[in-house]
């Protein structure tokens, strides 16, 4: 066998030398996806997931069969103690007896929570047929339950001043609620967005430290009750746990029936620009799109909670939101 170098030859019939320049890209990281702000879908999901008529029997009869075994059970230990002992029985009889007191005010608290919401759907639906119907009777009997609604409120005092003293002046009902939004509803505005701003960097921030399996859906999901909760309180619809838990579920659920819960190329192009986030670090970009997912869905949270629809121009940008809740995080990121 003959040794040294091996020459082939390429110049031949079969066609031109293929170039350099024509090879296909080569990922770096070829089964890694882009950041599609997974923790905040699957909590999302999860929320806005409605149980089958099966599910909800299922946890109806489980409930009603523990609630009768305890009850039994804390009769019959009741009775016992006390012919056993009297004073101890008398005691634990107190005692018991004020537990039911508190769970029964629990009770009331969480059905005055939903009435509460309910005003505030209320007085957000005749808004809205005041303002198809350009009926300004029914625009100042908004007003008033509006003023009603924030009588005790302290922040809102000078809001309902200017209101009533421009009241008088509005001659069509859009101009009216257009009034109420701005010298009412304004500083209430605020303070929604700068809750939805602090959980956005909250659920940001976790995702984006935290490498724990599943951690960061419960954070996602934890901080977005926490959020709508609050924005509901700032309106004036103070919630209790499933007033809460109902809330989340309405606002998420019109989230994932709009698709409004996927990535979109421009979500974060306020902070990234362009292509950016593709060259982020996995965990980092997953943070920065479940924390632009939160923005979202507390800006849901404010149209649903919010007692009057928004006029032109005055719906809180989403974008505009991501910019200040997040463009520090990048900036920190960016500059490590």
């Amino acid at each position: 066998m003959a040794k040294g170098p091996v020459f082939f030859d390429l110049d031949t019939d079969t066609g031109p030398r293929p170039s350099v320049t024509e090879a296909p890209p080569v990922l770096d990281t070829p089964d890694e996806r882009a950041p599609q702000g997974q923790a905040m879908q699957i909590a999302a999901r999860l929320a806005a997931r409605k149980p089958s008529r099966l599910t909800r029997l299922f946890w109806a009869l489980a409930g009603a069969l523990v609630a009768a075994l305890v009850s039994l059970a804390a009769w019959t230990f009741i009775t016992d103690l006390m012919a056993r002992y009297p004073v101890i029985g008398l005691a634990m009889s107190v005692l018991m007896g004020m537990f039911l007191l508190v769970l029964a005010l629990v009770a009331l608290r969480e059905i005055a929570a939903f009435g509460r919401l309910g005003r505030l759907d209320g007085l957000h639906h005749a808004a809205a047929q005041a303002l198809a119907h350009e009926d300004l009777v029914q625009a100042r009997d908004v007003t008033d339950r509006l003023k009603a609604l924030y009588k005790g409120r302290e922040d809102t005092r000078w809001g309902r001043d200017r209101l009533a003293e421009l009241r008088g002046d509005q001659m069509d009902a859009a101009s009216l609620l257009g009034v109420a939004e701005a010298e009412l509803l304004a500083p209430l505005d605020q303070a929604a967005q700068r809750e939805v701003e602090a959980a956005a960097r909250q659920v940001a921030t976790v995702t984006a430290l935290v490498p724990l399996a599943l951690a960061d859906v419960a954070a996602a999901l934890t901080s977005n009750l926490r959020m709508i909760r609050r924005i509901a309180e700032i309106y004036g619809g103070r919630s209790g746990f499933f007033g809460s838990w109902r809330l989340t579920r309405a606002v998420l659920s019109h989230l994932v029936a709009t698709g409004a819960v996927a990535v979109g190329d421009d979500m974060l192009e306020p902070i990234l620009g362009g292509s950016l986030l593709a060259k982020l670090s996995r965990r980092f970009g997953e943070g920065l799109v479940n924390g632009a997912l939160t923005a979202r869905v507390g800006v849901a949270a404010i149209e649903v909670c919010r007692p009057l629809p928004f006029g032109a121009g005055r719906r809180p940008k989403v974008r505009g939101i991501i910019a200040r809740s997040l463009g520090g995080l990048f900036g920190a990121g960016k500059a490590g």
